[in-house]
């Protein structure tokens, strides 16, 4: 059973008389829901949450989920994520993130958003971003200018200078990589996937080389005070290259995986960079940050941490189609096949994704 908490703190109802996530979802899909009565609004479901796209506002309600890296099952657990999203991304969006606010539910009145009687959610609530001053946008319409790239850069490396560095252990950091790496085989080699299953498990097995041989490079990263706290999730959809700014949408469920290199998250970000057709951004986005933090780029661990983060990706566009109702079921095998494409470049040298 699960509980609601009114704004004064005392249980609620049952769940059985409480709204359900469809009742929610169809409510803040109303325009009357948001007090300025967008003209319409546009819904879009992620692998955890509803996305709610009202005139210039965003509101995000996460979904009731439990997965073995997070937990989003009670109301209590949801609204200390969007908490915590809140205060991780005003790091590197301040204006965007507005704050949290309460779902409320009274009969026979209804649900409201921030009203009175029992809170039985909590959403995000954003400032929209212009659509078309996104990377992926400016990648694919070929609009992005070398001062797009070197004001990101800039962002960036103000951002990697200032954050907190990581107290993970230089053993814990390296084996991080060799555990999500054994995730990685059980997944992409099970046969009920449509994938080259002569070419994945030797692929695999250069990646797990290449892991062993830097297995030292790995934890000298965090002896070095290299490991920070980072984005988590760095990819061309969260970059808004508007002025000021915005990088947005970071991970913020899992204080783990947010704990990288953050030459790591570049090479990530070039990955999905390449995947939309722009392939040599990744390389100069490492240069220039490096430039600015007036370091050397570690290019052989760049390559690495591409190939890494590209067989990760393939795994997680698979793992979709274990979903009890998989959402856009035909995408995710042919994704995954251009992820491997990556990997294996990677692997063999391409400039473009390290050295």
């Amino acid at each position: 059973m699960m509980e609601s908490i009114s704004p004064n703190g005392t249980s609620a109802a049952c769940e059985s008389e409480m709204p359900s996530i469809a009742d929610k979802v169809r409510f803040l899909a109303a325009p009357g829901a948001c007090a300025d009565t967008p003209a319409s609004v546009v819904v879009l479901e992620t692998h955890m949450s509803y996305v709610f796209l009202a005139g210039d506002k965003v509101y995000k309600l996460k979904k009731p989920v439990r997965y073995p890296f997070l937990d989003f099952s009670t109301i209590k657990a949801r609204e200390d994520n969007c908490r915590e999203e809140v205060r991780l991304n005003r790091r590197l969006a301040a204006d965007v993130y507005l704050g949290v606010v309460p779902l409320t539910y009274v009969a026979p009145r209804g649900l409201a958003l921030g009203g009175e009687g029992d809170v039985v959610d909590w959403l995000v609530a954003m400032r929209r971003l212009p659509g078309d001053a996104m990377l992926d946008r400016l990648i694919a319409e070929d609009r992005l200018t070398t001062a797009h790239i070197d004001a990101l850069c800039d962002t960036l490396a103000g951002f990697y200078r200032h954050a907190g560095r990581s107290s993970i252990s230089p053993e814990d950091y390296a084996q991080r990589f060799f555990r999500e790496q054994d995730k990685n085989r059980d997944m992409l080699t099970r046969r009920d996937f449509a994938l080259d299953h002569g070419r994945t498990p030797i692929l695999l097995d250069l990646l797990d080389a290449r892991l062993s041989a830097s297995l030292s490079q790995l934890q000298d990263r965090v002896l070095e005070g290299r490991i920070v706290d980072g984005h988590g999730d760095l990819r061309p959809e969260h970059i808004c290259l508007r002025d000021p700014i915005a990088i947005f949408d970071c991970l913020e469920f899992n204080a783990e995986l947010r704990q990288v290199d953050p030459f790591d998250e570049l090479a990530y970000l070039g990955v999905e960079c390449a995947l939309i057709g722009a392939k040599t951004i990744g390389a100069e986005l490492v240069d220039k940050v490096a430039r600015r933090l007036s370091i050397e780029p570690p290019w052989r661990l760049v390559s690495l941490y591409a190939a890494w983060r590209a067989v990760l990706r393939a795994r997680q566009s698979v793992a979709h189609l274990l979903d009890d109702t998989p959402r856009e079921p035909a995408k995710w095998e042919p994704l995954a096949t251009r992820y491997l494409d990556l990997a294996q470049s990677a692997l063999a040298g391409d400039a473009s994704l390290g050295r």
